[in-house]
């Protein structure tokens, strides 16, 4: 069965664009859970601009499903992973000044970098995905590091799919298989919504979790934030 890990930047966002602490991100992401979120992700950045350092501390002891922190394997995120030991840690190749995460690790040449942060978390107990683009080479570059699992950028796929389901998850597929061959656990997120998910699903039925942000806290400021959860669950169990 398919997780639902709802990414919680976006209220941070919302709340950091005022000051203060409306609405309240600790908070948000208990009522996910409550919700039926199966997961709470969040990306820190160094610039704070969105969740902030202290807030994943906050959360931490919060969370009763999963924790999942993702990012650039930077010191101070690597720092911060040791301390806080989430269950499951996705590195991230963004740029510090990036908008959004916008491609996935070249696992073959950053292979000695790569083994060594997934050696450092597995040795905290911390489950490591790496992020990738779809490519089988990059899945199975991503299991010679160490890496217990692959998050798919389905940025591509969210692209396509308007305009052809098959050709759009058709690499993703692809190199599903061959994290599978790997020995590799699947992940999959970036602009997955209610629209694309469940063929996403569908067609690869053994995505272990989808990480969901930006389309789902922008469903949720029409549909509120309960049923919107409830919506996106619905479509990963649809047969």
């Amino acid at each position: 069965m398919t997780r639902l890990s709802v990414n919680i930047n976006k209220i941070a966002t919302i709340r950091n664009a005022r000051g203060g602490n409306l609405p309240d991100v600790a908070k948000a992401a208990v009522a996910c859970e409550r919700f039926g979120a199966e997961g709470i992700t969040v990306h820190p950045r160094p610039d704070e601009r969105h969740i902030r350092y202290a807030d994943v501390r906050e959360i931490r002891p919060l969370v009763k499903t999963e924790f999942n922190i993702e990012g650039n394997p930077i010191p101070s995120f690597v720092d911060l992973v040791l301390e806080v030991l989430p269950d499951q840690v996705t590195l991230v190749p963004d740029a510090h000044d990036a908008i959004t995460s916008n491609a996935g690790w070249d696992t073959l040449k950053n292979r000695e970098f790569l083994t060594d942060i997934c050696a450092r978390f597995k040795k905290a107990g911390i489950r490591t995905s790496i992020f990738i683009d779809p490519d089988p080479d990059m899945a199975e570059g991503a299991a010679r590091c160490g890496a217990d699992r692959v998050e798919l950028y389905t940025a591509d796929y969210a692209a396509e799919f308007p305009l052809d389901p098959e050709i759009a998850v058709a690499r993703y597929l692809e190199t599903a298989k061959a994290a599978r061959t790997a020995g590799l656990g699947l992940n999959a997120g970036h602009d997955l919504n209610l629209d694309n998910l469940a063929f996403f699903i569908k067609t690869i039925p053994w995505t272990d979790e989808v990480s969901i942000g930006h389309a789902l806290i922008s469903d949720a400021l029409y549909m509120g934030l309960e049923k919107t959860i409830q919506a996106y669950l619905g479509e990963i169990r649809k047969k």
